[in-house]
């Protein structure tokens, strides 16, 4: 090791702040293999339940839809084998608009593959991930980072917190707590925001019919609307709703009855599934595009939801970070064989030159789809309905549109599923 990588001392060599999904998973992708880092994760929230093999949802569970791509990644890294034991493919997607005959009808089974992605409860999803990345790495929790404290050759973190250390040092510090703690802030990053006028109403839900693993995007004069299948079983009836609405109308639908709320989703939704006859807890959020102005500087790296958050049109949060984390950590890892400093400002840079593309094109795609899909203007919405239509009629268009569905567009990018995606 150089002298670069043994003086000064530090604790840590990469300390990720956040243990949600999007760190937990950083965490076991340096910790694994040949690499050697000593990693810390500090989370400021109790850890999760332990996975149970005898695992029971709660209807009032959150849920991540996983493009097709983020699945065969876990699998090549062995993580697919416990996270699918309770993940629910689905396997076609039906598209409308409402008031507009068509719509567009995408099948896994047309694509040759089983599932063009699956949606999995955040309850299961979150401790999977944060056990396989537990056995080689250091969780202080539930801790908090009071202050991020850059040196030219360390980051020091001051913490708080029962049994915390006051202090730790280290090399690398990635900040991926959902830019909630106000740490990007403190060192003078903010966040580019475009503001849609818009909210998402999040539930489980429940109909007449079974869903055989069918998922519904709709897209209505009040915003985009969305049911995700949940449950492997033949006669599964539960869905996952994520319903986009202006911000007066949202809060209207948050304060209803049940009765009410189903009555009002039914006139939104259709008939596809039978009369609706359940809602779990709802969940409500303002939704906006935003990005960090800076994503690395030397000794930082902005990730997940601190480095980029997107309207859920395109269901592609956790998705996008989940290529993210794989091009730092294949970086990193590479730099641990050749032993060079992992807070070193040209790594970091040269993460940032890898993701940048995609980045780029996969925010501007959720961008247009919000615009274009929220616009009454009858030009527009002629357009969209052709667009529907040239599914169907243009040879190659509705493969293509599969691909980027599925995030398997070149291993580069790829829209996926509307999703309902937690803070990272």
């Amino acid at each position: 090791m150089n002298d670069t990588m043994a003086q000064p001392a530090v604790d840590y060599d990469i300390a990720i702040i956040g243990g949600g999904m999007v760190g937990a998973l950083l965490a076991r992708l340096l910790s694994s293999g040949e690499a050697g880092w000593r990693v810390a994760v500090v989370d400021a929230s109790e850890p999760p339940a332990k996975a149970s093999t005898h695992y029971q949802f709660d209807y009032d569970n959150r849920s991540t839809a996983l493009s097709a791509g983020t699945v065969e990644f876990f699998q090549r890294q062995d993580l697919w084998s416990r996270i699918g034991e309770h993940a629910t493919a689905i396997r076609e997607v039906l598209v409308s608009d409402r008031g507009h005959l068509g719509g567009a009808r995408l099948s896994a089974q047309e694509r040759g593959r089983s599932a063009l992605g699956y949606v999995v409860e955040n309850a299961w999803l979150a401790p999977c991930l944060r056990e396989a990345a537990e056995a080689n790495t250091q969780w202080l929790a539930p801790v908090r980072v009071e202050a991020v404290v850059p040196g030219p050759q360390s980051m020091s973190l001051r913490l708080s917190g029962e049994a915390a250390p006051a202090t730790i040092t280290c090399r690398l510090a990635v900040l991926a707590d959902g830019g909630l703690s106000g740490l990007h802030r403190q060192l003078g990053i903010e966040h580019q925001r475009r503001n849609y006028d818009q909210q998402a109403i999040i539930a489980n839900v429940s109909f007449e019919r079974p869903h055989r693993g069918r998922a519904f995007e709709r897209f209505t004069p009040a915003g985009p609307l969305a049911l995700l299948p949940l449950d492997e079983r033949a006669d599964a009836r539960r869905a996952a709703l994520v319903w986009t609405l202006p911000p007066a109308r949202a809060e209207a639908m948050m304060a209803a009855p049940d009765e009410v709320f189903l009555t009002e989703l039914q006139r939104a939704f259709g008939w596809r599934l039978g009369r609706l006859s359940r809602v779990g807890q709802r969940r409500s959020w303002r939704l906006a595009l935003a990005e960090a102005s800076e994503q690395v500087r030397s000794r930082l790296v902005l990730l997940g939801n601190s480095a980029h958050y997107l309207h859920p049109v395109a269901g592609q949060g956790f998705n996008l970070s989940v290529r993210d984390a794989a091009a730092l950590a294949s970086i990193l890892n590479r730099a641990f064989r050749e032993a060079r400093d992992p807070g070193e400002l040209s790594l970091l840079n040269e993460y940032w030159r890898k993701r940048q593309w995609d980045q780029t094109l996969t925010t501007e795609l959720s961008d247009r789809l919000v615009k274009l899909f929220s616009n009454r203007r009858p030009a527009w919405m002629a357009l969209r309905h052709l667009g529907f239509l040239g599914l169907d009629w243009v040879p190659g268009a509705k493969a293509g549109f599969a691909t980027q569905t599925m995030g398997l567009a070149s291993g580069r990018s790829g829209a996926g599923l509307i999703s309902l995606e937690a803070d990272e």
